[in-house]
């Protein structure tokens, strides 16, 4: 396997010389795999900041996350959002009119509702409600479109008084909804704030080629048949082709699977230990899920369907099984196949989100305190998916923790190469002085603690509601196991990163 892995990674395009620099320094992989001894519990005091409110998570929840193309494939991407935030005011009760602010997070919009976190109200005109009998005949009339009509009937329910906005940073989305909810209570704008984020993979927005759309935006402004004619008469057949939504990198054309082949290559993890990790995160999944860990999801009534009531992608195999399959981006030798990497996914997740002294007020118990974040970047090309690399020692620094003092760490899990390479690269005291600029290693996280229901290998990953299942993860996990630090961290396309320390409200 090593010199299929040495022969692999020599002919790859573009290597680069950290990369082979790293490669003849390989890290025992199996030594990650098997569960590092439990770090002495210390004594621990709350991160709390003079001059700075508290703000808490009160409660989250997701819809569940399905493989696109099965259940949610005949929806809309607000009507995956919209089941989420009803399930967040039914699990909390939070009086309608307290929110604030809504941001939810997305990465491929969809052109109808660009702003899809403003497209989740009810909309208030007088003649119309969700259980007026005469529904479609309003909705057939001039002044209503039928989206506005359906948007009426399916609507979550909050004040359309309440302002809201869409971000994207691609698979920290959510998490950049959640952090600038957190700005906004922290700096005293805001006492409430729902975050979360949505993703439907089943139905992305195919364009138009770009002279077919200019063609056609020409012929929008012809004010004469000539005008019309002369237009229409440069009309070639290669005009139709489609322009396809690509998951790859703007800057570098390469697809995000490629870059987890290279980065595993470059880092000397195998396909054994790939498949090893895959199966580990579907096994733990699929036991949170047998134990009713997984308390975040909420049931959804598919609208034409049946009742959706948990994640559809958890499916522990077997090593043998998963050896069968081939190398899904670089082939034949690359070690990412579908087994071990995570799928394609529609789902949603909110949470609600306030100021501690708001919550109490309301007679809220919170889940957790949000309390240091960080955002990184770094070369998009050859450190695609380092994020959390990057980010989790400036994070524990920030908040004056170390390693030792977190209870459970919650990754997104984007390829099992890509977890298995940052643990190397964290437990590298070479690659922290020669690419962090850091005298030691922060070392990687013990794997009793490090995403024990499950990741997104097998619970899925809706790009833009990742963050929120991660932060609910942690919250959740550390109020069963009397935990109180949690840590977050996510990798993103661009190079960039997320990392956020979540901390256990006293019970």
């Amino acid at each position: 396997m090593t010199s299929l892995l040495t022969y692999t990674f020599k002919n790859l395009p573009n290597t680069s010389k950290w990369a082979v620099q790293f490669f003849v320094r390989p890290l025992s992989c199996s030594s990650q795999l098997r569960a590092a001894p439990a770090a002495q519990t210390k004594s621990k005091k709350t991160l709390a900041k003079p001059n700075i409110r508290n703000v808490v998570v009160v409660d989250g929840v997701r819809i569940p996350f399905l493989q696109s193309g099965t259940s949610y494939k005949d929806l809309m991407p607000h009507d995956l959002a919209r089941a989420a935030l009803s399930g967040l005011l039914t699990r909390t009760n939070v009086p309608k009119d307290v929110v604030d602010y809504i941001i939810f997070g997305t990465v491929i919009q969809e052109v109808k509702t660009s702003n899809v976190a403003r497209e989740l109200f009810t909309w208030s005109h007088p003649y119309l409600s969700e259980a007026h009998s005469g529904l479609r005949q309003y909705c057939t009339g001039s002044f209503i479109s039928l989206t506005s009509c359906v948007l009426a009937a399916l609507g979550a329910g909050f004040s359309d008084k309440t302002p809201a906005h869409t971000v994207t940073m691609a698979c920290i989305s959510a998490n950049q909804a959640m952090t600038t909810g957190i700005g906004l209570i922290a700096s005293g704008q805001y006492d409430v704030v729902v975050a979360g984020g949505v993703e439907l993979m089943s139905d992305v927005p195919i364009r138009h080629s770009r002279k077919m759309r200019k063609m056609m935006l020409e012929l929008n402004k012809a004010k004469t048949l000539g005008q019309r004619l002369s237009l229409i008469s440069k009309f070639r057949l290669n005009f139709l082709s489609p322009e396809l939504p690509a998951v790859a990198e703007f800057s570098t054309s390469e697809t995000m699977g490629h870059s987890a082949d290279r980065l595993a290559a470059a880092f000397a993890v195998s396909r054994l230990d790939q498949d090893e990790y895959a199966l580990r995160s579907h096994s733990l999944a699929k036991k949170a899920q047998d134990e009713g860990l997984l308390s975040d999801v909420v049931p959804f009534k598919v609208p034409g369907r049946e009742t959706v009531t948990k994640d559809n992608g958890i499916r522990p195999s077997s090593l043998e099984q998963m050896a069968k399959l081939k190398p899904a981006f670089i082939k034949p030798y690359g070690t990412v196949t579908a087994a071990n990497s995570s799928f394609l996914t529609d789902g949603a997740s909110a949470m609600l989100i306030m100021a501690e002294e708001k919550a109490l007020a309301l007679g809220y118990k919170p889940k957790a305190y949000l309390r240091d974040f960080v955002y990184v970047s770094q070369d998009p090309k050859d450190q695609l998916l380092l994020g959390p690399t990057y980010a989790t020692p400036k994070v524990l620094e920030k908040a004056g923790l170390t390693m030792n003092d977190i209870d459970a760490f919650e990754f997104h899990e984007a390829f099992s190469g890509q977890i298995l390479a940052n643990f190397k690269a964290m437990d590298s005291d070479w690659f922290a002085q020669n690419y962090m600029g850091r005298k030691t290693k922060v070392g990687s996280p013990p794997l009793e603690k490090f995403n024990n229901w499950g990741g997104s290998l097998s619970l899925g990953h809706p790009f833009g509601a990742t963050g929120c299942r991660l932060v609910m993860a942690a919250a959740n996990r550390l109020r069963k196991d009397g935990g109180q630090y949690g840590l977050v961290a996510a990798c993103a396309a661009g190079g960039q990163g997320h990392a956020m320390i979540v901390e256990a409200y006293p019970k």
